[in-house]
C-alpha cells in the first residue's frame, strides 16, 4: 500500500489471512458476553492484544525488570537493551531516517502536546495560522487552541466534500504566509476517511509551513512511511496497534527536534543540572523526562513484530474486503444512515438507525454480544458538521470477520424491531 493513499502498491505480494488463526492469538475473543460469542468492533478506541504481547510484557517483568541507563548491574543493562531495541523497531516500522527521530510518549495526546507546547511555545506569534480540518479528533484540536490562546495564533478548519472527504481546494485556500504548522489526521476516527497526506504535506511545505500527522487511526491499519508522506511529525498510540496502554510515539526530523526545548523536565533528560541552570541532553532523550514505560516498549516492539509477520499490505486488504462486505450488509438495513463515503477509507463505519438513540442501540448490541462505541467519539466539531449529537460506531481489526459483521446486522435487527415502529 503507497502510504496514505490508501491503494495497494501493486508490486506488493499479499498473502491473505487466516482468519481462525489469527482469532485465536487473541485470548480476549475466547470470552462470551451474555451468553454469546464476543464480536468486538471497537477497535478503533483500543484494540485487543495478541498473547505474543500479552506474554511480552509478563515476561519482562518475570525475567528482566529494572530502570534503564546509567545501571551497571545485569537486570538493568539487559532492561536499556530491550528498551533501546523498541526504539528501532518503531523506527523501522515507520521508514524514519534514524532512531534518534522516535520519541517514546504516554500516546497520541502526548505526542501532539508535546509538539504543540515545545515548537509552538517557541516558534508561534500573534497573527500566526494553524490550519487543521473538520474530521479532527479532540486530541488533535485541543493542544492548538490552548498554544495558539496563549501565542495569539488563530486555527482555520479545512472543509469536508458531502462523502468525507477532505476539501482539497478549500484546504489549499488556507495555506498562505501566515500558516505555521497543518495538523491533520491520517484516517478519521469517525468516518474512516484516508486523507491524501503526502499530496497535503507537499501544499503545506510551498508556504513553508511544517505538517503534524497523527496516526493514530493509520498506522495500525496500513504500511505509513514517513519519508515517502514527508511529514515534519507523525504520532500514534500502541495501544490502537494491538501494543500496551500508556506507550506511544512521536516521530520528529532530527534537525526540528534538535531545535525545540524540552517540555517536561526531571531526571534522564539533562545533560547537566546546577542550581543556576540546566543544559539538556540531545533528542530523544531531551523529551523522556522520568522513568519512561520500559514494559509498555517491549509490548509495542513485540506487536510492531506481530503485525510485520502478518504482512501490513495483507492487514490493509483484509480490512477493504471486509468494509465492503459491511457497507453491502448495512446498506440493506432498512432506516440506517451511514456517515462517510469516502473512497478507501478504513474499517471505521459510523450510522444511525431512525430515531433510536445510540446508546440505546449499542444496549442492544451489547445484549448480543457485539460490542461498539456509542457517542461524539471525540470528535464534537465533527459532530456539528455532521447536524447530529452522536453516533454508534463499529470499527474493525485484523481479527475481525464476516461473522462479526453477521453478528453486529443481525443485533440492528433486533433493535430495529424493539424501538422502530
Amino acid at each position: 500500500m503507497v502510504a496514505g493513499a490508501g491503494t495497494v502498491d501493486p508490486v506488493t505480494t499479499v498473502t491473505a489471512l487466516d482468519e481462525a488463526r489469527v482469532r485465536a492469538d487473541f485470548p480476549i475473543l475466547d470470552r462470551e458476553i451474555r451468553g454469546c460469542r464476543l464480536a468486538y468492533l471497537d477497535t478503533a478506541a483500543t484494540a485487543q492484544k495478541p498473547r505474543v504481547v500479552i506474554d511480552a510484557v509478563a515476561d519482562f517483568y518475570r525475567a528482566t525488570n529494572a530502570n534503564v541507563h546509567r545501571g551497571v548491574h545485569v537486570l538493568s543493562e539487559e532492561a536499556t537493551e530491550a528498551y533501546d531495541r523498541s526504539r528501532d523497531r518503531v523506527h523501522r516500522f515507520l521508514n524514519a531516517a534514524a532512531a534518534e527521530e522516535i520519541v517514546f510518549t504516554g500516546g497520541t495526546t502526548a505526542g501532539i502536546n508535546l509538539v504543540a507546547q515545545s515548537w509552538g511555545r517557541s516558534t508561534l506569534a500573534a497573527g500566526d495560522e494553524i490550519v487543521l480540518t473538520t474530521l479532527e479528533h479532540h486530541s488533535n484540536i485541543v493542544p492548538w487552541q490552548l498554544i495558539a490562546h496563549e501565542k495569539g495564533a488563530v486555527l482555520r478548519v479545512a472543509p469536508l466534500l458531502a462523502d468525507g472527504s477532505v476539501d482539497l481546494d478549500g484546504y489549499r485556500s488556507l495555506l498562505g504566509p501566515r500558516t505555521r504548522m497543518v495538523a491533520l489526521s491520517h484516517a478519521s476516527n469517525v468516518l474512516g476517511t484516508v486523507l491524501p497526506v503526502a499530496e497535503m504535506v507537499s501544499l503545506a511545505h510551498q508556504v513553508g509551513a511544517l505538517v503534524l500527522v497523527d496516526g493514530a487511526q493509520s498506522v495500525p491499519h496500513f504500511p505509513v512511511d514517513v519519508q515517502a508522506v514527508g511529514c515534519d511529525f507523525l504520532v500514534f498510540s500502541g495501544h490502537k496497534l494491538y501494543g500496551p496502554t500508556g506507550i506511544g510515539a512521536l516521530y520528529g526530523r532530527q534537525e526540528l527536534l534538535a531545535k525545540m526545548a524540552p517540555w517536561q523536565g526531571g531526571g534522564g533528560m539533562i545533560e547537566r543540572v546546577t542550581w543556576e541552570a540546566t543544559t539538556w541532553a540531545p533528542p530523544p532523550a531531551r523529551f523522556e523526562a522520568g522513568t519512561p514505560p520500559i514494559a509498555q516498549t517491549v509490548g509495542l516492539a513485540a506487536a510492531i513484530e506481530y503485525l510485520e509477520r502478518l504482512g501490513m499490505a495483507s492487514i490493509a486488504a483484509h480490512e477493504r474486503d471486509l468494509v465492503g462486505y459491511l457497507s453491502t450488509k448495512l446498506d440493506a438495513v432498512p432506516g440506517l444512515t451511514v456517515y462517510g463515503r469516502a473512497p478507501g477509507r478504513i474499517g471505521v463505519t459510523s450510522f444511525l438507525l431512525d430515531d433510536v438513540h445510540p446508546h440505546d442501540l449499542a444496549t442492544v448490541l451489547d445484549t448480543e454480544g457485539v460490542a461498539v462505541r456509542a457517542g461524539h467519539h471525540c470528535a464534537q466539531p465533527l459532530m456539528k458538521h455532521l447536524g447530529v449529537n452522536a453516533t454508534v460506531r463499529a470499527s474493525l481489526g485484523i481479527y475481525s470477520t464476516r461473522t462479526d459483521v453477521d453478528q453486529l446486522v443481525s443485533g440492528i435487527e433486533a433493535a430495529r424491531k424493539r424501538f422502530v415502529r
